[in-house]
């Protein structure tokens, strides 16, 4: 056995690498392994991570809505850095604590960071309501069916004629796969990971352990049928009772604007008017300083902040998830600032 073969053997055993080491020349074999390994990773890359992001990025956006933040915040960073170099250019330094338009440039810069967040939150709520509403119809449709004698493939054909709202598409899929002879267990696995939802993941993953553990198949979907009906009817009863206290945290937001609103025109205005009169005396005092400018700008930076926040609020009591609140903080938001500039 010659010295290259007795090398070639032991680098193939060792965990180096052949083309770590100087002046050793990879054969055709070792090179299409390289390729592979090549191919592969950057297969993974683009599976995971940011280059899924790149190639799917509404796919991406749609699992996890605040993705969506890689877009819209720097966009909103831009336009805020923008606004301000163009604000301190025009108007000066000063303008940044006597003026308003720095507060308009910060309102809009926040509604264009948080509404596709909302919208995008909003629209996939819709969607996983739409889900888990239709799932207990399904394994309950497909447990008769498999009580009646039907085969687990012949009664999930027959399920997959029907109309399930958004879950159609799913079932439709599991069929075209169970009926490529997929084990039931594994295609109903991945219509869970298809559709997405926690309820169908618990649910799922409920009936697969109870079907490898040898149960009947039929007992175990009427059990997810039944355990996916409570759980939402549970989800639907918290929402709304919750709701109550939601409107209270609006209707208090309105509650403060009205305040506002009276505040300003009613005393604020006759404080600034008697201090005008007291000025033109020559007289000193409190009622001589009276900047009706500068409460009006306290106030709607409180309006504004007390808007957004609140609605972070109503949506972690009404719906359990502040994202979700995110659509009443940009209407609230919008309120209180379309209020101070045209009305207050």
């Amino acid at each position: 056995m010659g010295f290259q073969e007795i090398l070639n053997n032991f680098l193939n055993r060792s965990s180096y690498k052949p083309a770590d080491i100087p002046g050793y020349a990879l054969d055709d074999y070792e090179r299409s392994q390289q390729e592979i390994t090549g191919k592969i990773a950057n297969q993974k890359k683009i599976q995971e991570g940011f280059g899924r992001f790149l190639k799917h990025p509404f796919e991406v956006i749609r699992e996890h809505p605040t993705n969506v933040l890689y877009i819209t915040l720097p966009i909103a960073g831009l336009v805020f850095l923008t606004g301000l170099i163009f604000v301190v250019s025009n108007y000066g330094i000063l303008s940044l604590f006597e003026d308003t338009i720095i507060d308009d440039v910060i309102v809009w810069s926040t509604l264009i960071a948080v509404i596709p967040l909302a919208l995008i939150q909003y629209a996939e709520n819709k969607r996983v309501y739409s889900l888990e509403e239709s799932l207990p119809n399904f394994f309950r449709d497909v447990a008769g069916m498999n009580d009646s004698g039907m085969t687990l493939p012949n009664a999930i054909n027959n399920v997959a004629q029907g109309e399930y709202g958004a879950l159609t598409a799913y079932i439709r899929r599991l069929n075209a796969e169970m009926s490529w002879s997929v084990p039931f267990v594994e295609a109903l696995i991945r219509f869970g990971q298809r559709v997405g939802t926690p309820l169908a993941a618990r649910s799922v993953d409920l009936i697969a352990k109870a079907s490898r553990a040898g149960g009947d198949v039929g007992e175990v979907l009427r059990a997810a049928a039944n355990d996916t009906y409570e759980f939402f009817n549970l989800k639907n009863e918290r929402k709304n009772n919750m709701l109550i206290y939601m409107v209270i945290v609006l209707v208090s937001f309105f509650v403060f604007l009205f305040v506002i609103a009276i505040l300003e025109s009613t005393f604020l205005t006759t404080m600034a008017e008697a201090g005008s009169k007291v000025a033109t005396t020559g007289a000193k005092g409190f009622m001589a300083k009276v900047n009706i400018e500068f409460y009006k700008r306290l106030f709607s930076h409180a309006a504004m902040i007390q808007g957004f926040f609140s609605g972070l609020v109503a949506g972690q009591m009404g719906e359990g998830d502040v994202i979700s609140g995110l659509k009443y903080s940009a209407i609230m938001l919008i309120i209180a600032w379309v209020t101070f500039r045209f009305f207050i």
